[in-house]
């Protein structure tokens, strides 16, 4: 079943790349850009220290979303998404030491330091992990639950290129079901989540990371 599952996942990933000359085929949905490649329209931020504004910690580059990493905190969508594709691409600042960051699906709640969610993780080296944020619910299978810290769930596989290099995520969030796909391949998955509409949110969280080609396609 599981592996039906993927399958099914990846399908609604690729359907609309393989099937959009067919004369039968329904119009594919079309992708929203969340980052401009110009500045923060669509964005909103919210910072641990309420004296930091937005720009004081993200700025934009060359087509690039550059995240100072300092202070905690993350910047969200103006806008709630619930089920969709999210496309985007990341690397690690160049001639600096990696460090900390994550995509945040479905926040809902109180806009805290963490609110509820369901992250992404993007720790060097550990992107496709799951966190579970402020009590949000989904089932991962059993074997790759940190027994530490059981918020934790870990990544099948390391498909993750080193700094400084770009690597791409992929991310499915559909109905009860979350597949995180790392440069083309399938490293994590789970069931059980919130179907609940939310923000999208990039974490601010130790070290200078940059975010280019950020896009969303519905599936509602």
């Amino acid at each position: 079943m599981r592996v039906l599952w993927t399958i099914g996942l990846l399908g609604i990933a690729s359907y609309w790349g393989l099937n959009w000359m067919s004369q039968d085929a329904p119009t594919p949905p079309k992708a929203i850009k969340l980052f401009n490649g110009r500045d923060l329209t669509g964005w909103k931020a919210f910072l641990a220290d309420p004296n930091a504004k937005m720009e004081d910690v993200w700025r934009v580059e060359d087509g690039i979303l550059i995240c100072k990493g300092e202070p905690l905190g993350y910047i969200y969508t103006e806008k709630d998404y619930k089920n969709y594709i999210l496309k985007l691409e990341w690397r690690w600042a160049p001639g600096k030491k990696p460090g900390n960051s994550g995509v945040l699906l479905r926040v809902h709640g109180e806009h805290k330091i963490w609110p509820r969610s369901v992250e992404a993780q993007l720790m060097y080296m550990n992107a496709g992990d799951f966190w579970l944020i402020d009590g949000a619910p989904l089932t991962t299978d059993p074997e790759y639950i940190d027994q530490n810290a059981p918020r934790h769930r870990w990544r099948k596989k390391t498909a993750e290129k080193p700094a400084p290099e770009w690597n791409r995520y992929e991310i499915i969030v559909q109905g009860d079901k979350i597949t995180l796909i790392v440069n083309g391949e399938v490293v994590n998955e789970g069931s059980g989540a919130e179907v609940i509409a939310g923000k999208i949110a990039l974490q601010s969280e130790g070290g200078e990371i940059h975010f280019r080609n950020i896009e969303l396609i519905p599936l509602d």
